[in-house]
């Protein structure tokens, strides 16, 4: 019988990462999981920073800066990818939300004292543009959901867009969808019915509705972006550089 991956075992998971061929400076729980409605049967999806050796960079041959492996763990799909530190901190300074989320996750599987710099150096490189980063994300999620009407794609379609509000309104990166306000009645009984199954098709409000509350939110992101004290560029460049030098030597 396969396991019930709603609740992990970090411990297990840190065993497993131990085994990775380069330093790690984090590793995190992304996906559903961090989102807040994982399924019994759900992958789980790890997330982190590994450091080339100084020799893997200045040479001719450059070290892997992405590195991505996946195995099965007790019946579960494990998935880990790993960014190089430069790569993960041009992201950082970019409007990306995937590695904010990713760096700032409550689930912490592996960290060390730079990982907690990282977690600093993020709250400058939170930008207005990142609304760009959400908008577009929830345009693809919804464009799933219209194509296989599946609990998960619009779970994540209402999770981003709620997301994205929030960090305008607060500053603050929250992925997870059950400590987001402003969200329909309903979402609580979808991420119940998801949890049961990684697939579970909509059995629920009707195709108008969504799309109703869907642009609703939508619009909401279009007016939290326009008043978002937020700033313009990240202020944190200076400090992430300064952290690679220092990691990348060994200092």
């Amino acid at each position: 019988m396969a396991r019930d991956m709603r609740h992990l075992d970090h411990a297990e998971l840190r065993g497993i990462i131990g085994e990775q061929p380069y330093p790690l400076l984090f590793a995190t729980v992304s996906g559903a999981h961090l989102y807040g409605f994982p399924s019994r049967d759900s992958d789980v999806d790890l997330r982190g920073v590994h450091v080339l050796p100084a020799t893997e960079v200045v040479g001719l041959r450059h070290g892997p800066e992405t590195r991505d492996r996946t195995w099965f763990e007790n019946d579960a799909e494990v998935d880990l990818v790993t960014h190089d530190l430069a790569k993960f901190a041009r992201l950082m300074l970019r409007r990306n939300g995937y590695v904010l989320e990713q760096v700032l996750s409550p689930l912490v599987v592996l960290t060390t004292p730079e990982h907690e710099e990282l977690r600093e150096l993020a709250n400058g490189c939170i930008t207005r543009w990142h609304a760009h980063h959400y908008r577009g994300f929830a345009k693809t999620q919804w464009e799933f959901f219209e194509k296989k009407r599946e609990l998960k794609p619009l779970l994540y379609t209402f999770r981003v867009l709620l997301t994205g509000i929030n960090l305008m309104r607060t500053g603050i990166v929250q992925a997870d969808l059950r400590e987001l306000p402003g969200g329909p009645s309903y979402l609580p009984e979808l991420m119940a019915a998801k949890a049961e199954a990684e697939h579970a098709p909509l059995d629920g409000p009707s195709g108008d509705r969504l799309a109703a509350d869907v642009t609703r939110l939508q619009n909401v992101l279009d007016e939290a972006e326009a008043v978002t004290g937020l700033p313009d560029r990240p202020s944190a460049e200076d400090g992430l550089s300064e952290l690679l030098i220092r990691v990348r030597l060994g200092r």
